[in-house]
């Protein structure tokens, strides 16, 4: 079972795939988890994306593509893969169906998780991160109980640059602008499944198990 998931950042698909990948047994798969691992195992491709991380530019298309046929060769993406980030061109969509050509492996499902841009924006300036340790709560969803406060080590809360109005309505944009191609190309091959992504985890999940079980 082999899925892609698409949506604009705040579209909640790190969400969605870390509980669909306990029911379905199956990885979730990040650009940013790929590019972490790439590093962590101290390979050639590994260190040249570690350079241009490390200058904070964007990683190009054709190291892009190289880690995720590394990363999709895995013996544990055997019985398929939840891939998250990735494609974001028509050109990374087109390289995917070789690499799953090479791999005897082809895409069922692109799933895109159709949010607005309003419920977008909501979503993310009310995110709140522990300077601490990490943990991630949301004002309206997953309020702390101590107003700017951890529960769990009681650091700071803080509102990352990347959370702030202007660019969150920046990204939507760049988003809808750069990946809604994506979404056409695949629906061209009939395999594109649309979720409104605004509705309860809960609900989003079994409209995706829907999807995938037939």
């Amino acid at each position: 079972m082999n899925i892609v998931f698409l949506g604009p950042p705040g579209a909640g698909k790190g969400t969605y795939a870390k509980e669909l990948v306990k029911m379905l047994g199956i990885p979730h798969i990040s650009t940013g988890d790929m590019f972490r691992e790439a590093v962590a195992s101290g390979s050639e491709l590994g260190k040249k994306v570690e350079e241009i991380l490390k200058k904070g530019e964007l990683v190009p298309d054709d190291l892009t593509i190289s880690i995720v046929k590394e990363r999709l060769a895995k013996e544990d993406c055997e019985k398929g893969f939840i891939l998250d980030g990735f494609p974001r061109t028509v050109d990374q969509a087109k390289a995917l169906d070789e690499i799953l050509k090479m791999l005897n492996k082809k895409l069922e499902y692109a799933i895109y998780f159709e949010v607005s841009e309003d419920v977008v924006v909501q979503r993310i300036t009310n995110r709140r991160v522990c300077k601490n340790c990490g943990k991630i709560y949301n004002l309206i969803t997953l309020p702390p109980k101590v107003d700017g406060k951890c529960d769990v080590c009681g650091g700071e809360l803080y509102q990352r640059e990347d959370d702030k109005e202007e660019v969150v309505k920046r990204r939507y944009r760049v988003y809808m602008e750069n990946t809604y191609p994506v979404i056409e190309y695949y629906q061209k091959q009939n395999k594109l499944f649309t979720v409104d992504g605004s509705s309860g985890v809960d609900s989003v999940i079994k409209e995706v198990l829907n999807i995938i079980r037939g």
